[in-house]
């Protein structure tokens, strides 16, 4: 099992968080750059693989080494390898046919379909507050989405429909993984569940060569490895920010990641959110913010619960 070792420090715990996704947005840029030249397989394994050096160091300094190496379960980190590279896939291909900031905003559907996930497969019981910040949640995804829903020539031509679509599904698989990381936890160290899905990931990646894998050119291969190099250091960055802040106090600083996409989607790929995506993406974080104050109550509630059923000392 491993040990907590944290400490209360929220400045540091929400500055490491918003460097963190903003690395996230800066690496989903590069691999967008890239991906007009490269099949998004090809781009998971170049992403993966040199994110690997940077958590190894990371592990080496923090002495997690033998942590990191040595999983319990390794079958479980199979899976989750697989739907995480599935997911990464999906996003990746995606990025290649919609904007940045549009592909950040479905992406938030995710909290909304690990809600509707933990009932089903894990059994949590799901109350109307929470059943309805998932509604409004979904709700502003399928505004976000409607301008790529019709059939007119120009968005099947564009592949912006599929686009979209893959993005979604991308959001639907990393709710499957947060599930499946769930039960890990329980056996697995944080340092082996990080460096697991890297190295699950280069080697799954591999397995889409024959879908048409071409030789990069100089700067997609600049691209890609630095997307891998920037990844690693935004993992170590996000995981290092829960050890001096609560998960509930940092999770609405995800959201943040819009305003990095629109600036770095204006900036670099001349992408303007649109009327569609601005209202659609506020509806989204209203519903993953009111999810998020509510999950902090429960756990209030269910520590305050535990405090008054222990046995008191004499």
């Amino acid at each position: 099992m491993e040990k907590p070792h944290t400490e209360h420090r929220p400045g540091r715990a929400i500055a490491f968080k918003l460097i963190a996704v903003f690395l996230f947005m800066c690496m989903a840029a590069m691999i967008k750059a890239a991906i007009q030249d490269v099949p998004p397989g090809e781009a998971v394994f170049f992403r993966s693989l040199f994110a690997m050096p940077v958590i190894f160091v990371w592990l080496w300094q923090r002495g997690e080494i033998r942590e990191g190496l040595v999983p319990n379960n390794f079958v479980g980190h199979v899976w989750r390898g697989l739907f995480g590279t599935s997911a990464m896939i999906l996003t990746f291909g995606g990025l290649g046919l919609i904007p940045l900031p549009e592909a950040t905003a479905i992406g938030y559907a995710t909290p909304m379909f690990t809600v509707i996930l933990a009932a089903l497969m894990l059994g949590e019981k799901i109350r109307v507050f929470r059943l309805s910040a998932v509604a409004l949640g979904l709700i502003g995804v399928i505004i976000v989405m409607a301008p790529r829903l019709s059939l007119d020539a120009e968005t099947m031509t564009s592949g912006a429909s599929i686009g979209a679509m893959m993005v979604l599904g991308a959001a639907l698989l990393r709710a499957l993984v947060q599930i499946h990381v769930r039960k890990m936890v329980a056996s697995e160290h944080t340092a082996a569940i990080v460096f697991y899905f890297s190295l699950t990931a280069t080697t799954l990646s591999l397995l889409t060569i024959p879908f048409g894998w071409v030789w990069p050119t100089q700067n997609a291969l600049m691209l890609m490895i630095g997307a891998g190099l920037v990844g690693g250091v935004a993992q170590i960055l996000v995981t290092s920010s829960y050890r001096f802040g609560a998960a509930s106090m940092l999770a609405p600083f995800d959201y943040s990641s819009l305003i990095f996409a629109a600036i770095l989607g204006y900036v670099f790929f001349a992408e303007a959110p649109t009327l569609n995506m601005a209202l659609g993406a506020g509806l989204v974080v209203a519903g993953g913010v009111l999810i998020i104050w509510r999950e902090r109550q429960l756990g209030m509630d269910r520590a305050k619960s535990r405090a008054a059923t222990a046995p008191k000392g004499e």
